[in-house]
């Protein structure tokens, strides 16, 4: 008797189960999608170049590494922080010293 009871209500609650988890999978992000693409793009071009073991392995990693918008500028702001990150560098400060002279440095109109 139990048995009957027992084995349908875990049939339900399984097969219940993995209809709810079939419907949670999300839509990739733009990054994702840009990323997978990117992957796609790379491997096409390996495979183009008849890349094998290593080479092959050090083509992707640099294919992958490598910028998607050479073309887009550093900001303004990108500017005056690698300035005075360079010039925090030339002059060894650290810690307090270089969090101050950052400050300051981010802070005069360029």
């Amino acid at each position: 008797m139990r048995l009957t009871v027992i084995l349908p209500l875990l049939t339900t609650l399984l097969m219940g189960g993995s209809a709810l988890a079939a419907d949670t999978a999300k839509a990739p992000s733009a990054a994702q999608a840009a990323q997978r693409q990117k992957m796609t793009d790379c491997n096409q071009q390996a495979t183009t170049q008849a890349l094998k073991g290593d080479q092959r392995k050090t083509f992707m990693s640099q294919c992958l590494k490598a910028e998607t918008k050479p073309d887009q500028k550093m900001t303004e702001q990108q500017n005056k922080m690698k300035t005075c990150n360079a010039d925090a560098g030339k002059k060894d400060l650290k810690g307090d010293a270089r969090k101050t002279f950052m400050s300051t440095c981010l802070k005069k109109a360029s």
